[in-house]
């Protein structure tokens, strides 16, 4: 794991630090068919040899979290977990614009704003959310030259991931985060998208009802963040 990347049939994994904490690994797992069990036990090798404390998961369907619930890992958080068809996307009602270079530390500090300290982003994670899909979408909304809001958006192939939607609490409850999420699905749908998904905490309520009010719908499964001490 020299590049922090395994790959196996069917899947893939990336190794590294969470948000900036260097005792806690974070092992990003994308795949269709979960890890062995030796390759999960092979990672934890790996992070107690780096000196990694804890490792977290990113967030995984409950399929995907029976390898790891087999290597002692348990249930750290759940997740509401939405799907959107991309069919009867509303009408954009917000202009958004284009990411720059520039709005990188406006959008680190509105997320450290919006999210609670757990889902906050550094730039690593936010590098991250960039990097997690072969193409995506960065979108930012200013009110009078004020960042106000934030997304971004992912598509691999015909799938398409809502990866962030941040608005900064003096902005809430103007429809901009309803703009930034329209845009995403409207985006994916352009390019041919078969849906999107997007996961959000349980008692994350407002987050809930915009992307019920957006078209989305929630899939009963949800989602795990699994975690175990190394």
């Amino acid at each position: 794991m020299s590049d922090d990347t395994l790959r196996w049939p069917g899947g893939w994994a990336r190794l590294g630090p969470w948000r900036g904490q260097p005792h806690i690994a974070y092992l990003a797992v994308g795949s269709q068919r979960p890890p062995r069990a030796d390759l999960v036990e092979q990672w934890l090798s790996t992070m107690r040899g780096r000196g990694y404390q804890r490792v977290l998961t990113n967030a995984l369907a409950p399929a995907e979290t029976l390898p790891f619930v087999d290597a002692g890992f348990s249930v750290h958080e759940r997740l509401h977990l939405l799907a959107h068809d991309l069919h009867d996307v509303p009408e954009p009602d917000e202009p958004s614009r284009r990411a720059r270079a520039a709005d990188r530390d406006r959008v680190l500090a509105l997320d450290g704003r919006a999210f609670k300290p757990f889902w906050r982003l550094d730039g690593d994670g936010l590098d991250q959310a960039l990097a997690a899909t072969p193409a995506s979408r960065f979108r930012v909304v200013e009110i009078d030259a004020e960042l106000a809001g934030y997304t971004i958006t992912g598509r691999a192939e015909r799938r398409g991931y809502l990866q962030r939607v941040g608005v900064d609490p003096a902005y809430q409850g103007r429809g901009l985060g309803r703009a930034l999420v329209v845009d995403a699905l409207r985006w994916l749908r352009r390019h041919r998208a078969r849906g999107a998904v997007v996961n959000t905490q349980l008692d994350n309520d407002p987050a809930l009802a915009l992307y019920r009010s957006c078209g989305f719908r929630e899939v009963p499964s949800g989602l795990c963040v699994m975690s175990r001490a190394l």
